[in-house]
Parts: C-alpha cells; sequence; structure tokens
C-alpha cells in the first residue's frame, strides 16, 4: 500500500484526529501539524470524535484525556477495538501522568505532558505513524505470504493429483499384465474394481475411501505375479500343495505393495480379500468387521463377477443366479450388511458397467470407473 507524508494512504497526507474541548489547543495542535504537511480534522468533544471516527479514516488520533464529556480514555478504547492499527497519543497535564500511563496499558501509542514542546510534539507523531506504516507493511507482508501460500499449495495439490493420475496409469498397466499372465481371468480387474466401486458408493463410502478401495480392487491379484505358470496356468485341479502355494498371493501382493506409501492402505485390502466373514477364509482367517471394509465389499464384487463370466470349465450364469448365491453366504462367506445393499442394487446397473468395461477399446482407470458409476 502506497503512504504519504509519514502513513497516509495512496499518496496523500497522513490524516490526523484532533479532540480536545479546548479550541485554543485544538487550533494550535492543528497549525503545528497543518505546516507539516499533515491533513488534520478537530474534534472538540468525545461525541463528535466518535462520529467523525465512523464515517471517516484516520492514520493517527491525538486526543485530551480530560474532557468536559468525559475522558480520551473511552475514545481510546473504541479506537483500540474498531481500528487496532489506528495509534492513540494522549495529551494530558503532569498531574494526570499516572493516568496517561494506564492509558498507554489499554493500548495507548504514547503520551504528551502539557505543556510540551513543538519539537516534542512532532517527533512523538512522526514515530507513531511510523508504527502505523510498520503495521501495514507487515499485514501487506502476511496477506502475500498467505496468497503465496495459498498458490503454493494449489499448485501442490495439482502436482499430487498429476501424480496420483500417473500411479494410476502405472496400475493399469500392472493389471493388464496379470491378465497376459491369468488369460482365464483377462477383464476380471476391470470388472471386478467397477463392482466394488458402485457397491461402495451405495453404501455412502466417501471419496477418499473409495479411491483406496478401487486401488485395493484393482491389484487384489497382483501377489500373482510370483506364483509359477504351471501352477497358474494349470487346466486341471490343483494339489494340495499347488493350492497352498497360490493361496500365497495374498501375503505376496500385500508385501509388494505395503511398502509403497501411495498404497499401503490398498494393500491391506489386497491382503484380506480371501477373508470370509465367519472366519473360514485365508489367509489369517480374520473374520468380521476385522475385515477392512473395501475386503469385505470387494468379496461381493469378485463372487459376482466370478459367476457371470465364462470359465474353461463351466460357462458364465446370470446375475441372478449370482444374486442368489450371494445371499445363500450372507453371514458365512458375505458381510450381511454389504449384502442387504447389494440386493438393493438392480441387475441392470451391474450388467450396463459388465457391457460399458468390455466394450471399452482403450485402458479403463479407475477414476473413469469412477465417474460412470457416480451418475447411477
Amino acid at each position: 500500500m502506497a503512504s504519504g507524508k509519514d502513513g497516509g494512504i495512496m499518496g496523500a497526507p497522513a490524516r490526523i484526529l484532533i479532540v480536545d474541548d479546548e479550541p485554543h489547543v485544538r487550533s494550535m495542535l492543528a497549525a503545528t501539524l497543518d505546516r507539516q504537511s499533515y491533513q488534520t480534522v478537530q474534534a472538540g468533544s468525545n461525541a463528535e470524535a466518535f462520529e467523525l471516527i465512523d464515517r471517516q479514516h484516520f492514520d493517527l488520533v491525538l486526543t485530551d484525556i480530560v474532557m468536559r464529556d468525559g475522558n480520551g480514555i473511552s475514545l481510546l478504547e473504541r479506537v483500540h477495538v474498531d481500528h487496532p492499527q489506528t495509534p492513540v497519543i494522549m495529551v494530558t497535564a503532569i498531574q494526570d501522568a499516572s493516568v496517561a500511563i494506564s492509558a498507554m496499558r489499554k493500548g495507548a501509542y504514547d503520551y504528551l505532558l502539557k505543556p510540551f514542546e513543538r519539537d516534542q510534539l512532532l517527533i512523538t507523531v512522526r514515530r507513531a505513524l511510523e508504527h502505523r506504516n510498520a503495521l501495514r507493511e507487515s499485514e501487506n507482508y502476511q496477506q502475500n505470504l498467505e496468497q503465496i501460500v495459498d498458490a503454493r499449495t494449489e499448485l501442490l495439490h495439482q502436482a499430487i493429483e498429476d501424480l496420483e493420475r500417473s500411479y494410476d496409469i502405472t496400475l493399469e498397466a500392472l493389471g493388464d499384465a496379470l491378465d497376459l499372465k491369468d488369460s482365464e481371468t483377462e477383464g476380471h480387474s476391470k470388472r471386478v474394481t467397477a463392482y466394488t466401486i458402485a457397491l461402495a458408493r451405495a453404501m455412502g463410502i466417501g471419496s477418499d475411501g473409495i479411491k483406496v478401495i478401487a486401488r485395493g480392487a484393482f491389484l487384489h491379484d497382483i501377489g500373482k505375479m510370483a506364483i509359477p505358470d504351471a501352477i497358474l496356468r494349470k487346466p486341471g485341479k490343483l494339489t494340495a500343495e499347488e493350492q497352498h502355494i497360490m493361496r500365497e498371493h495374498c501375503a505376496r501382493g500385500y508385501n509388494i505393495l505395503r511398502k509403497i506409501p501411495y498404497l499401503s492402505e490398498a494393500a491391506e485390502i489386497v491382503y484380506s480379500h480371501q477373508e470370509h466373514y465367519d472366519g473360514s477364509g485365508y489367509p489369517r482367517g480374520i473374520h468380521g468387521n476385522a475385515i477392512p471394509i473395501g475386503a469385505r465389499i470387494f468379496a461381493i464384487a469378485d463372487t459376482l463377477d466370478a459367476i457371470t463370466s465364462d470359465r474353461p470349465y463351466r460357462g458364465a450364469k446370470s446375475f441372478d443366479v449370482a444374486r442368489l448365491e450371494i445371499l445363500r453366504c450372507s453371514g458365512t462367506q458375505f458381510d450381511p450388511a454389504a449384502v442387504e445393499v447389494f440386493l438393493k442394487i438392480p441387475n441392470e446397473l451391474w450388467i450396463e458397467l459388465r457391457n460399458e468395461i468390455t466394450g471399452h477399446s482403450k485402458p479403463f482407470t479407475s477414476e473413469e470407473i469412477a465417474r460412470a458409476t457416480a451418475t447411477r
């Protein structure tokens, strides 16, 4: 903010309000200050001063302490509350020095004892206005600093969003690589992620939680990258030892992801996606609410896709069949609360999602899936 002589705004002279019930004192003070290119306004009472400070801007208030309609302390208190950056100089007789000191404790910048010298008045006024300027500069600096911080915060948020998008593209590539390795479940990761997001939304989970759940759902089988192809692609039934190795994919996937801060929460879903609500699942046999909510939701979506997709050993079944199977396993394999919400969603939504993802020629990111399910 540009300032004029000793503190005026936008190049104007500093405006000083002189308050004293003795006209000759006001005139003497005004004449002295006017000669220094200050702009003065005079008030003969507290009431007049109150009216002026409500309507006009002042850079400094110079007021007598003892006046016929009261004292300058009430004016000081008013200015201190309504215009905290406007300094107030108290003028008083020698016998009222203790009152002046008390006024400073209440926020006065300084005081002058009558009679005072002209130079003493000008020095005190100049210092008070310099103090006012310092407060203004500090405020301007603080405002500019806040603007800079806000701008940098916005840039940081944008950078984080860009980084997350790049991460999701990387995750998409990992999912596609897994589909190539396990051709039996081609497209499964995209479909089950879409189903999981739709069910999570229906259960009232917020956007931040859905992002975590979506990443966990999309990467749920990432541990299969570490499973030998001879086991992963075996056409027949697995032996007990092979089944044991296959079940290690949950822990293997968890260990791959947990070291990445961006995916640490999603890693818990990967770790728990084969757990059953009654504790009969693997790898830890946890049950109930000990299973992350994302994993409980995913379990339903995973079964929905498994039943309605073609497999080498059987053809795809209808969504009605899947619905009945999920209802049958409520309370054992699945969280009953999540099943209740699932049953309220019509089959048309699942069919529409499946068709939309199947017909999507380019990589289908979790953000696109979120947008697709948000309007349903």
